[in-house]
């Protein structure tokens, strides 16, 4: 018996979501990148995502295979 594994990518985020914390999967030539941070723009078919070291990355919306708004992450106790 063969058992096939797969994943089922959405893109449920939308311009309306500009400002919240979001992670993304989008195709490159060498396979698929991801970014988790902040939407901070999305405007003329590009999304501006700013990750926890200040970077920003563009990502064209015909690249994206995947995205979703996160949770804040959780704060180490004290």
């Amino acid at each position: 018996m063969a058992l096939g594994f797969g994943a089922h990518l959405n893109i449920t985020i939308t311009p309306s979501d500009v400002g919240k914390r979001v992670t993304t999967r989008r195709r490159v030539p060498e396979g698929f990148r991801d970014a988790v941070g902040e939407l901070e723009f999305w405007r003329d078919g590009v999304l501006g995502v700013r990750k926890r070291d200040g970077t920003l990355v563009e990502i064209g919306e015909e690249t994206l295979a995947a995205a979703k708004v996160v949770q804040e992450p959780r704060r180490p106790r004290a």
